[in-house]
């Protein structure tokens, strides 16, 4: 027969085996799940998000150049004396009618498809090759009616007195961008067949809002200009291009303004509504961009330069090289354990740094050539497009830079038909364009402006607080490549730093009123649970500063030595070995033997409920990934407390299972002399700690 007694200590083992070992899996389950976001590769992020964003966006901006393309002619007579932009109709066939409405129908099914699946309403099995299906349809028939509109069997002799209407160019855009977005959402569904991603789409707030925005955007546009074509005598199609200058401030001028009562009184709310909208849209496109593009490539920039940096370790000169200018010492030998991850540290911060930069500069460089290219391009069609008026190719970039920085003089208007259907698509994507190219300029070219302007006021009319030649020196050392060590750091290195702070962190939280139960308990003899009680306390408090720390903009770094205070707190001291790791160069989080998915160098994968092993250098790094540092302390500060009340708890049922149970009659018995006399000595001694609280108080 069993002892019970060894039986419920053997429990108790059991169970507290059990706690750290669900402990230490759910930190393994946060790692691989920060670690599998970081290493996901760029491209089927862009096919799972950022293609069905795309085709949700300009969907709705295809429908309306299909409507464009129906509800007109497609060919003009031009009377003489005047231009094709006010011909005379010519009515078109009954079969291109047809076809051009069968078009629409398919493209507007399959755009509500697409939606009801993003809402969830619609399976990705189903609405997903209705989409492919009716964009590709739609694309394929417009892309026939042009063929047809363009070959000699279309036209009417003499050609030179008839020309092809806006309608026909906004035929050919929208088919373009039906074939483009379903090609897309073609990209995304082999990415979910091949198991890369879900198959549904988990879109963000901010992503389904941007998608809400354009079609109300592109709605808003096309009754502005029913409206308005009613009330001016205008051709709708004239009445889009004037609605879209109008919304988006260009301002051309004639021949286009309202010139009725009637038409200058609806100006008023329909340009406000507009302009409204129009910001909305560029507020979403730029959170989008700063939201999970910018975090997804700082990722992939920061893990090359990573690898890049790693490879150049030089094991017998001792140096490793972090730019083309820079290389610095790179030595184990003498060093303690703590100095050793503070090396470590220290360049993987600078390897932050370079990345970071590189990501920027490559950010505005793209950004800008998209740009060049919108303005080079967009002048090149307008050069052709407006042949009949003379205009030269400097003309067409002056034309199409005074728009694109929404000047609009009005000194040169466009009068072709072509070129006015093109206007309002070149328009319509300089919104992203300049909008994405703003955003990267802040951070580098006006960031660099702001810096130098706050320096150069420094040095003349508002001198820093240790005057101009303290100014002038830290400037110039900015300036110098390969530095590693700046002044803060040297300071933050100096010896015994590091115990000093954690002492006065500590110290900081050592306050009379909120150490009371640990005061109590430790009075009481029962230093354990003195101890607890202050790891506790410490735990709830720094979680209530990291909280603080979550909204700061640019996100907080925090020292070496922080972090060492951090992870002590959180049971990784910095001088335990066991949790520590050389950092590994290329990681693949598909092999499960891979050393930096939790082994040590290089041996098989940990067991479960064995704590896993990193580097500051290797993949598991809290500085890598696309969570902040605050966020990454925090989570794990939060595990730990939360296991740690588990514990609590725990040890209270186990006290209470251990206690003999207590009958009312037991209650209401007179207690014996024996008892009396420890009661009465357990009321003297909480009477002592009671009074000796007070004189600390100064009660």
């Amino acid at each position: 027969m069993n002892d019970p007694g060894l039986e419920g200590a053997a429990g108790n083992a059991a169970q507290d085996v059990e706690r750290n070992s669900n402990a230490f899996e759910e930190d393994r389950k946060l790692a691989e799940e920060e670690e599998q976001d970081f290493l996901d590769p760029s491209r089927w992020w862009f096919a799972s998000t950022a293609c069905p964003l795309i085709a949700g966006t300009f969907g709705p901006m295809a429908n309306a150049f299909s409507i464009c393309a129906l509800v007109e002619n497609w060919r003009v007579y031009i009377p003489p004396g005047a231009d094709e932009g006010h011909g005379e109709n010519i009515k078109d066939p009954g079969w291109l009618i047809a076809v051009n409405s069968i078009s629409l129908v398919c493209a507007l099914v399959a755009n509500m498809a697409l939606l009801l699946n993003m809402a969830r309403r619609l399976s990705f099995r189903i609405a997903q090759p209705i989409t492919i299906v009716g964009w590709y349809i739609s694309s394929i028939l417009l892309l026939i009616l042009v063929a047809i509109a363009s070959s000699s069997v279309f036209h009417i002799q003499p050609m030179e007195q008839h020309a092809l209407t806006q309608a026909f160019y906004y035929g050919i855009m929208a088919a373009v961008l039906y074939f483009i977005i379903s090609s897309l959402m073609v990209v995304t569904v082999y990415g979910a067949y091949r198991g890369h991603y879900p198959k549904e789409f988990r879109l963000t707030p901010s992503q389904r809002t941007l998608m809400l925005q354009t079609i109300g955007f592109m709605v808003y546009l096309l009754l502005g200009a029913l409206v308005f074509s009613t009330t001016e005598g205008w051709q709708f199609l004239d009445a889009v291009y004037w609605a879209n200058f109008t919304l988006l401030t260009i301002g051309i001028g004639l021949p286009y303004t309202p010139t009725t009562h009637v038409g200058r009184s609806l100006l008023f709310p329909f340009a406000i509504g507009g302009i409204v909208m129009v910001g909305l849209v560029i507020g979403s496109i730029r959170s989008l961009v700063l939201e999970r593009g910018k975090a997804k490539m700082s990722a992939r920039f920061l893990e090359m330069k990573r690898q890049r940096v790693l490879s150049s370790l030089d094991t017998e000169e001792r140096t490793i090289k972090l730019g083309p200018f820079e290389k610095i010492s790179f030595s184990e030998k003498g060093l303690s354990e703590s100095q050793r991850r503070e090396q470590e540290f220290r360049i993987m911060r600078r390897v932050q740094e370079k990345a970071e930069s590189n990501r920027r500069y490559l950010a505005l460089a793209m950004s800008s050539t998209a740009a060049c290219l919108l303005w080079f391009l967009g002048a090149l069609v307008f050069m052709y497009s407006e042949k009949p008026q003379g205009w030269s190719y400097f003309v067409s970039l002056y034309f199409a830079y005074t728009s694109l920085l929404t000047i609009g003089y009005g000194d040169f208007t466009l009068s072709s038909n072509s070129g006015k259907a093109f206007f309002v698509v070149w328009t319509l994507l300089a919104v992203p364009t300049l909008t994405i190219l703003i955003s990267n300029m802040g951070d580098t070219v006006i960031k660099g402006f702001k810096d130098a302007t706050i320096w150069i006021g420094s040095l003349t009319v508002l001198p820093g607080e240790h005057g101009v030649k303290s100014t002038l020196t830290v400037g110039f050392q900015r300036l110098k490549l390969g530095k590693l060590y700046k002044g803060d750091d040297k300071k933050e290195s100096a010896p015994g730093s590091s115990e000093k702070s954690t002492l006065d962190r500590l110290a900081e939280h050592i306050e009379e009123h909120e150490l009371e139960e640990a005061e109590e308990a430790g009075e009481h003899g029962d230093t354990l649970m003195r101890d607890i009680h202050f790891y506790h306390f410490v735990l709830a408090k720094e979680v209530r500063q990291l909280m603080k720390d979550l909204d700061v903009s640019p996100p907080k770094q925090y020292t070496y030595q922080e972090w060492s205070y951090y992870l002590k707190l959180i049971g990784q001291d910095e001088e335990d070995t066991s949790r520590h790791r050389k950092p590994q160069i290329h990681n693949d989080n598909r092999k499960k033997q891979d050393p930096d998915l939790g082994a040590a160098d290089g041996a098989e994968k940990d067991e479960v409920g064995e704590p896993y092993t990193w580097s500051w250098l290797g993949i598991r790094s809290p500085l890598m990934g696309s969570k902040t540092e605050a966020q990454w302390l925090l989570q794990r500060i939060s595990v730990t407390l939360e296991a740690e009340m588990q514990k609590m708890r725990s040890s209270n049922e186990k006290l209470r299972k251990e206690l003999p149970p207590i009958s009312m009659s037991d209650l209401k018995k007179k207690p014996s002399n024996e008892e009396s006399s420890m009661e009465q000595q357990l009321d003297k001694e909480l009477s002592t700690a009671e009074m000796r609280r007070r004189q600390r108080n100064g009660g």
